[in-house]
C-alpha cells in the first residue's frame, strides 16, 4: 500500500507502483529532463515493471516517490527497494558485509537509480520554478519516517547530475566513479572524428574497420520503422546467449521487455546488427533521444576479432554523428574505451546510512577513495589518443578537475 505523509504544505507518497500515477503527469515533468537519455520517461519504467524486469523476486521492488503541493505534481523520484545490489554499477557490497558481520541487516536499502542502468540524469525530477534544496529536504523527512516503518537501513542516489553540495548538505556524502564518454564536437563525418586522433591510432582505427569489412561480413543499423520482430527476436538470441556464455544466465532483461522496446519506444531504438554469409552473428542495441546516445546491451553467436568494437563504438560513433547527438555513453567501466577517442567523465552518487557509526565509516572511508579515483581519472586523461592540437584546444591537462571541483 502506498505511503503518505504530509509536510510542511507539501503531499508526499511512496508508490508500489509507477501505475499509480498517470503517464501524462509523470513525462509532465520527464519531458525536462536535459541529461540521460529516455530512461526517466514512463514508458521505459512502466515496461520494466510490466514485462517482470523489477518486481517480485527480481531483488527491485518499485518505491518511486512524488510530491504535491496544492494538489500540484511539483518533483517525482524513480526509486527502488532493493534486497541485493546487483545491476546498480556503484559497488556497495563491502559495506553490506560489515554490517552483516557487526549482526546488522544492510537489505532492504532504498535507491533513486535507473535498473541496469548506469548512465547519469536526473534522479529528483522537478518542474520548472521549483528548488532542488527545498524538495530534497521535504523527502528526506518523509523517508525517515517511512524508513522507521519499512526497515529501511539506507538511501543511495546513484549516477544523478543535480549539485551534490544540496545532497551534502542535508548529510548525503559523494561518492565518485569514471566512465568513458565519447563527445561530438560538430564532427561531420567519421574520418573528421578521425582526424582529431594521432596519426598512429588513426591507422589502427582504419586497417581495423576495413579489416571487418573485408571478411564479408554485413552490418546494418536500424531504428524506428525499420526495426521489425524478427529483428528483435534476433537480438534477444545473441544478448541471452551471451549472457548465458558469461553470467550462466540468460540477463536481467526479458524478451518481453525487448519486443515492448520495439512496440512503444521504436523511435528511441538504434539496433546494430552483423551478418556473415546472410545468417545473423551479432548484435547491439543503443537508446537516443536530443540528450544522447546510450549504448546499453550487446550479444555475438560467433566471436570475430574486433567485432565489438565495430559494433558498440564505431557504429555508435558513426550514428552520433549522422544524428548531430552532443554525447555518445557506451556503457559503464572498460579502459579498452580510451584508446577509441571515448574520455574519462565523472559520476556522482549520495549515500546515507541510518545507523550513525555505519554512517561516519561510510563517510570517512568516501573522504580516503576520493583522491583514488582523482588518480585514476588523470591517468585516463593523460593516455587520450588525440593529437597535441585537440589537446590544446579542448583537453586541458594542468587543468584537470580537483575534490572541489564536486
Amino acid at each position: 500500500m502506498a505511503y503518505e505523509v504530509n509536510i510542511q504544505g507539501y503531499r508526499v507518497r511512496c508508490l508500489d507502483a509507477i501505475s499509480e500515477i498517470a503517464q501524462d503527469q509523470w513525462d509532465s515533468l520527464a519531458v525536462h529532463a536535459a541529461t540521460g537519455g529516455p530512461f526517466v520517461q514512463y514508458n521505459w519504467l512502466a515496461l520494466l515493471e510490466d514485462t517482470g524486469c523489477v518486481g517480485q523476486d527480481t531483488g527491485w521492488q518499485p518505491a518511486h516517490w512524488v510530491i504535491y503541493k496544492d494538489d500540484v505534481l511539483v518533483a517525482l523520484v524513480p526509486g527502488y527497494i532493493k534486497t541485493d545490489s546487483y545491476g546498480e554499477y556503484v559497488f556497495d557490497h563491502s559495506w553490506a558485509n560489515a554490517y552483516h558481520q557487526h549482526g546488522f541487516a544492510y537489505y532492504p536499502k532504498w535507491i533513486a537509480a535507473i535498473p541496469f542502468t548506469p548512465v547519469t540524469g536526473p534522479r529528483l525530477l522537478l518542474r520548472p520554478g521549483i528548488q532542488l534544496n527545498d524538495c530534497l529536504s521535504t523527502l528526506k523527512q518523509a523517508q525517515e519516517a517511512w524508513a522507521n516503518q519499512s526497515g529501511i537501513s539506507s538511501f543511495h542516489w546513484l549516477f544523478h547530475d543535480h549539485n551534490c553540495a544540496a545532497f551534502e548538505q542535508l548529510a548525503l556524502p559523494t561518492r565518485r566513479s569514471v566512465q568513458f564518454q565519447w563527445v561530438n564536437r560538430n564532427y561531420s563525418s567519421f574520418d573528421d572524428f578521425l582526424a582529431v586522433l594521432t596519426s598512429r591510432k588513426r591507422r589502427d582505427i582504419r586497417k581495423t574497420r576495413q579489416r571487418l569489412a573485408g571478411n564479408g561480413l554485413v552490418i546494418q543499423t536500424l531504428t524506428g520503422e525499420q526495426l521489425t520482430t524478427a529483428h528483435m527476436t534476433t537480438f534477444i538470441d545473441c544478448y541471452q546467449d551471451t549472457y548465458l556464455k558469461r553470467s550462466g544466465h540468460t540477463g536481467y532483461l526479458t524478451p518481453a521487455f525487448f519486443y515492448g522496446l520495439q512496440e512503444i519506444m521504436a523511435d528511441n531504438v538504434c539496433l546494430v546488427m552483423a551478418s556473415l554469409d546472410e545468417q545473423p552473428i551479432a548484435s547491439a542495441l543503443f537508446l537516443y533521444d536530443k540528450t544522447g546516445l546510450y549504448g546499453r546491451y550487446w550479444g555475438c553467436l560467433q566471436d570475430i576479432d574486433s567485432l565489438h568494437f565495430e559494433c558498440c563504438y564505431f557504429r555508435g560513433i558513426d550514428f552520433a554523428i549522422e544524428k548531430q547527438l552532443p554525447v555518445f555513453n557506451p556503457g559503464t567501466q572498460g579502459e579498452h574505451k580510451i584508446l577509441r577517442g571515448f574520455e574519462p567523465i565523472f559520476c556522482y552518487s549520495q549515500h546515507a546510512m541510518r545507523h550513525p557509526d555505519f554512517h561516519q565509516a561510510v563517510d570517512n572511508f568516501l573522504q580516503q577513495e576520493s583522491p583514488v579515483i582523482e588518480q585514476y581519472f588523470n591517468q585516463a586523461q593523460d593516455v587520450l589518443p588525440f593529437n597535441n592540437t585537440f589537446i590544446t584546444k579542448y583537453i586541458n591537462i594542468n587543468n584537470k578537475p580537483s575534490s572541489d571541483d564536486i
